[in-house]
């Protein structure tokens, strides 16, 4: 079976399989092609490896030698905080290792992979290639077995030189981001980075607009890092109020949390920092208790929720969650406009504040021509 993904943002780096940890029993429906010239390691290919033709060229060739074999390009979701990235590597579980980062999740990671469908009766005997669904519930069967936290959500049968990573045209991620005092909830403690401190979101976006373009992102550029070039066009880098998915207010459309303008609108009594910013009263860092300002008992403070996007044909390692870094060091004021300036040309990663934590990472979309 070959393999490879198309998340390209803190990955972790390469690193060799050992095929003496690998189940030895094969699935019953599903059967992996193999070829004796070609190595497990050559053949579970990282996407944050690399970047050019030759990788692709490469994977091409090993497709190509692993006769009659079906390539399907496979969509997964995970929730990553128990896994140590998308790489196999000899004692951990990985998502290449069940099926960017450790503790990064995805809401729709793509990765390809051959199959090659052996007769049961006549060893040796190779048979049409199952059905895209026959692959996308086999699968999941024995993913959900396990600790559950994985799933396929789509399969589609592809050329057999179709390469996940290299055909990709762009990458989405998301970052959230919750802000209050109060800690979040324990659902969301590995989903988000909380900031106790509120945050200014109009500053927030003028640093988005500065690191939006084609630039050199050498200072957004992880030590190990194996992009040939840190210059990238980052097509979008936006931060978007939402309400927190965990705590949605009851009893209130959705047009009734909208201004006009789009800003969100919370029920309760609002106040407006000098940053210009509306927040509710019940998230900012006034420091009353639940019982002086009137909160019902066993009501939880709502926090204020914040979506970084980040969209481009790439990204180097660490890329997204340094710019989240770097945007929460302006939003607390920490850092200023001036500052984003100049670590853009300091062209270095030392110039940049701490990265964040993975926790509030998700690989949201990739994004190909029509696949018929």
């Amino acid at each position: 079976m070959s393999a490879a993904s198309s998340a390209t943002a803190d990955a972790a780096p390469k690193r060799p399989f050992d095929p003496s940890l690998a189940d030895p029993s094969p699935p019953s429906k599903l059967q992996q092609s193999s070829q004796p010239d070609i190595s497990p390691a050559e053949k579970l290919e990282s996407a944050a490896v690399g970047d050019g033709a030759s990788g692709a060229e490469s994977e091409a060739m090993c497709g190509a030698r692993i006769s009659r074999a079906q390539r399907y390009l496979v969509a997964v979701e995970y929730a990553g905080t128990h896994f140590s990235g998308s790489q196999q590597q000899p004692d951990k579980r990985t998502v290449v290792g069940v099926l960017e980062d450790s503790g990064v999740h995805a809401l729709s990671n793509v990765c390809h992979v051959d199959v090659q469908r052996i007769s049961k009766r006549k060893p040796g005997e190779v048979l049409p290639p199952h059905d895209p669904g026959v692959v996308k519930r086999a699968v999941n069967h024995f993913l959900h077995k396990n600790e559950g936290d994985i799933m396929v959500t789509d399969v589609r049968c592809v050329a057999p030189d179709f390469h996940a990573r290299y055909k990709a045209l762009e990458r989405t991620y998301h970052y959230r981001v919750l802000c209050g005092p109060e800690r979040p909830s324990i659902f969301e403690k590995n989903s988000v980075w909380h900031i106790p401190e509120d945050l200014n979101i109009q500053d927030m976006k003028k640093a988005c607009n500065i690191l939006v373009g084609h630039h050199d992102f050498s200072s957004f550029r992880a030590i190990g890092c194996q992009a040939k070039s840190p210059v990238k066009t980052l097509d979008e880098l936006t931060v978007t109020e939402v309400f927190p998915f965990m705590f949605f207010p009851s009893g209130l459309e959705r047009s009734e949390m909208e201004s006009p303008d789009g800003s969100l609108v919370y029920s309760g009594p609002s106040l407006t920092g000098p940053s210009g910013e509306g927040s509710d009263a019940s998230s900012t860092t006034s420091g009353k208790s639940a019982c002086e300002s009137g909160q019902e008992f066993g009501k939880r403070l709502r926090h204020r929720c914040f979506v970084v996007t980040a969209r481009a044909q790439s990204f180097l390692y660490h890329q997204v969650r340094l710019m989240v870094g770097l945007l929460k060091a302006v939003g607390t004021g920490d850092r200023t406009i001036a500052d984003v300036e100049r670590i853009m040309d300091a062209k270095t990663v030392t110039a940049v504040p701490p990265m964040a934590p993975a926790c509030g990472l998700y690989l949201a979309n990739v994004k190909y021509d029509p696949i018929v």
